[in-house]
């Protein structure tokens, strides 16, 4: 079976706090690790979307409607679903290094991935990503 679930692909988390909001494969470990021995994905995802913005708005409502609030986890494959989109020209592989989600560098990597997630929010055509998800 082909695998299909690589970085960049952007996936719907289906399980616990982050349920129903959209990430992107940051790394992928189809044959699990040592202390993770089942199949998982490191996920960068938006925890907050971005609140729609109309022309009549001045640029400081508009920048505070844009902000975005990340979330970067570690979850198993069966607990994620992966769409048909891909996250092009993101460089969140630099961001999030393997010690990225150790207690003391938590915080600090999702200061990264907000400041990128929000660059790509203003500079895109693409919505899909950052529109919350309607079921």
């Amino acid at each position: 079976m082909p695998k299909f679930l690589k970085p960049g692909k952007i996936v719907i988390v289906l399980q616990g706090r982050y349920a129903g909001r959209k990430a992107v494969i940051v790394k992928n470990n189809d044959d699990g690790t040592a202390d993770r021995k089942y199949p998982h994905a490191i996920l960068a995802g938006i925890d907050r979307y971005p609140l729609k913005v109309n022309k009549s708005m001045s640029k400081k409502k508009i920048a505070r409607r844009s902000r975005i609030k990340p979330f970067v986890k570690t979850i198993n494959y069966n607990h994620i679903m992966p769409t048909r989109y891909v996250l092009k020209d993101v460089n969140l592989k630099a961001v999030v290094g393997p010690n990225a989600l150790d207690k003391g560098q938590r915080k600090e990597t999702r200061k990264q991935v907000k400041a990128l997630f929000e660059e790509k929010y203003k500079n895109t055509n693409t919505r899909y990503f950052f529109q919350k998800l309607r079921f």
